[in-house]
């Protein structure tokens, strides 16, 4: 039996196209960058200037696409997601806790 996941812990990296945060998630993947520093650098979040960290979230909080990404159950904790779209932008995303 799973136990429903009630909040998320996540960071993001907030960018205007899809090709830019594919080429982010290759250099975070190859090492080349920290999830962290490529959100510090290149987020147009406000939450970049702290690496992306959005904190512990509850369902609803977060725009749909957003939110289905960070409480699926199938994307590991600390891998970053494909680029996700929304109204406001492409989002890297990535799940650092759950409870």
């Amino acid at each position: 039996m799973t136990t429903a996941i009630e909040n998320v812990k996540a960071s993001h990296i907030l960018v205007e196209t899809e090709a830019k945060a594919a080429e982010l998630k290759t250099a975070i993947e190859a090492g080349d960058t920290t999830f962290a520093d490529a959100a510090k650098e290149n987020s147009k979040c406000p939450s970049g200037a702290n690496g992306g960290d959005l904190g512990f979230f509850g369902r609803g909080q977060m725009v749909k696409e957003f939110e289905t990404v960070c409480f699926d159950d199938t994307v590991e904790v600390g891998a970053v997601s494909p680029p996700i779209q929304t109204q406001f932008g492409y989002h890297l995303i990535q799940i650092t806790d759950r409870v």
